[in-house]
């Protein structure tokens, strides 16, 4: 494999790729054989990753600079004709389905790969080939309206990563009005972004009831791969949330109140951790980068072959700019079982978050693509990819010295109540959803309205100091998974809880918690979220008592300060 910069793309041939398909198709409707079948199915997967290979390598130089005027056209062409490519898939996974090897296939690669497969064939229709077009089209006007969003603070034009490091300053004068040049980014861009949220949520209507299904939440759990769970059983859980997280999470905020010493805590405190400053990083993004290898290199032989091959082949894109689409990813280049870390480095803890987070991700991408046959069995629902990424933050805790020296221990208590604090505002973007996709045509002002009240109840500590788009509810708005993924954002939730039970078993037997944790990332996503739990020897996070449990478990850790 060459470094990921030295890649070479070539703009994939879909005419091409449709007769070759069509090719695989034929053959595997006409095998004679389990073995002749399995050939087809090998050339299908052939062309299928050249393919994915390309447009990921699009993506990711695309995501760097939004800017690029090559790679903006490039992406709105594979948008395009990847869509259209999905009536030729379509029919090769028929044909594997009615195959008289079908039964064959599923023996060897399990029952959770013919589940894709029948999903699949259900979402991939000529009925809603253009709605996915336009789905992808206002998709990507969101993200351009908010990748120039920038302001001028102490001298710098940031992005609205850039600001992050003025949010957590310790003159509550700047981290407000840092605070306040965020919100009005938004602000400013809430009349398109209204817009583009009510267009999407009208064509996500539109599609599921092309498709026969009896409702949205219907379709789009099933876009999500929930095969074991329904919106009652997120109900539920974001209720045991509301029962035993808020709760903590109101003491723990309380006490940094008072940490602060504040009359009243503000949003813009919220992000402040110590009246002397949060624990923040030492050293360059490059310095970073080798503590990471370093850290990796010590936790097992397994995270050490995976980090040295990151590095060697530099598959990575971490450093914000103004040009480059917000957030942070892990994504695969299939042809070369490589995964890919795109982040927005800003100088905080959050860039060691991104080394542990998004490296979890592809540390469980590059495991499974080593164990796996097949490429359909790596990857797993993000209810259980988030687990790999949560994990991975705290298992990295005895090592925290690298990045931060003696900070660290103020480092790991806040990190660990920040992943306790951060769940209910994760179920509160859940129920927005909910809310949303129960009553269609809900206006622009009926979703401000909506998510005022949901944050009464799942961030009943929050107070905007006056801010007026804050304060009738706009904060919603900043959040890409809403526009972009629709109810994934509770998955990390979910993912947390469970977490969170490694991480208490990690402080009694941290090795058997760690074979665990391998066991759970070699599976990638070959069996289904609740048989991956049993793998992974976790409790199902939708019981309460799981909830109360692990909660109960964080906050003796915080308040008797055995982080690790």
């Amino acid at each position: 494999m060459e470094k990921f910069s030295e890649i070479k793309y070539t703009r994939p041939d879909f005419s091409a790729a449709k007769k070759a398909l069509r090719k695989v198709t034929s053959d595997m409707k006409n095998a004679k054989t389990y073995e002749e079948a399995k050939t087809a199915f090998k050339a299908f997967n052939d062309v299928y990753e050249d393919l994915a290979t390309m447009i990921v390598v699009v993506h990711i130089r695309h995501d760097v600079n939004t800017k690029d005027e090559f790679y903006d056209a490039e992406k709105k062409f594979l948008d395009k004709n990847t869509v259209m490519l999905a009536p030729a898939l379509k029919k090769f996974n028929s044909a594997l389905l009615a195959s008289e090897f079908a039964s064959d296939f599923r023996r060897e690669y399990g029952d959770q790969f013919i589940k894709e497969l029948e999903a699949e064939n259900k979402l991939q229709n000529n009925k809603i080939l253009l709605d996915m077009i336009k789905e992808k089209k206002l998709v990507d006007e969101y993200s351009k309206a908010v990748a120039v969003c920038k302001a001028t603070i102490n001298g710098e034009e940031c992005n609205l990563y850039g600001l992050l490091k003025y949010m957590q300053n310790t003159d509550r004068a700047v981290r407000k009005e840092a605070f306040e040049a965020w919100a009005s980014f938004y602000e400013g861009v809430a009349p398109k972004l209204d817009e583009i949220y009510t267009k999407l949520t009208a064509l996500r209507f539109k599609m599921a009831k092309k498709l026969g299904f009896k409702d949205v939440f219907d379709y789009i759990y099933l876009t999500r791969g929930h095969y074991d769970y329904g919106p009652k059983d997120v109900e539920a859980f974001r209720n045991a949330v509301r029962d035993y997280v808020v709760p903590a999470c109101a003491k723990l905020y309380e006490q940094k109140c008072v940490k602060l010493g504040l009359d009243k805590l503000h949003s813009y405190d919220e992000s402040l951790n110590d009246p002397n400053g949060n624990a923040n990083p030492h050293g360059t993004p490059e310095e970073l980068v080798a503590a990471a290898k370093a850290m990796y290199e010590e936790l097992s032989p397994e995270t050490g072959e995976f980090f040295n091959f990151m590095t060697k082949y530099e598959l990575f894109d971490l450093v914000t700019n103004p040009s480059k689409r917000l957030g942070g990813y892990c994504t695969a280049l299939y042809k070369y079982e490589a995964p890919f870390i795109f982040s927005n480095f800003n100088g905080t803890s959050a860039d060691v978050d991104v080394l542990t987070h998004e490296a979890g991700h592809a540390f469980q991408a590059y495991l499974s693509a080593r164990t796996l046959p097949i490429h359909q069995m790596c990857g797993s629902t993000s209810d259980i990819n988030e687990i790999h990424s949560m994990t991975m933050e705290h298992f990295a805790y005895p090592y925290m010295d690298k990045f931060f020296g003696d900070e660290a221990a103020e480092y790991r208590k806040n990190h660990l109540a920040d992943a306790l604090c951060t769940i209910p505002y994760l179920v509160a973007v859940d129920e927005f959803q909910h809310r949303v996709f129960e009553k269609p045509g809900m206006t622009a002002d009926e979703r401000y309205a909506a998510w005022k009240k949901i944050e009464e109840i799942y961030l009943p500590w929050r107070d905007y100091d006056g801010n007026g788009f804050l304060s009738k509810g706009g904060f919603w708005m900043q959040k890409q998974h809403i526009f972009m993924y629709p109810f994934y954002y509770v998955e990390y939730a979910l993912s947390q809880v469970c977490a969170f039970q490694y991480y208490e078993r990690m402080k009694k037997d941290r090795r058997q918690a760690w074979n665990d944790y391998l066991t759970l990332c070699k599976a990638g996503g070959s069996v289904g979220y609740l048989e991956l739990l049993k793998i992974g020897k976790l409790e199902k996070p939708f019981d309460p008592e799981v909830i109360k449990k692990v909660v109960a478990g964080v906050m003796d850790s915080l308040e008797n300060g055995n982080i690790m």
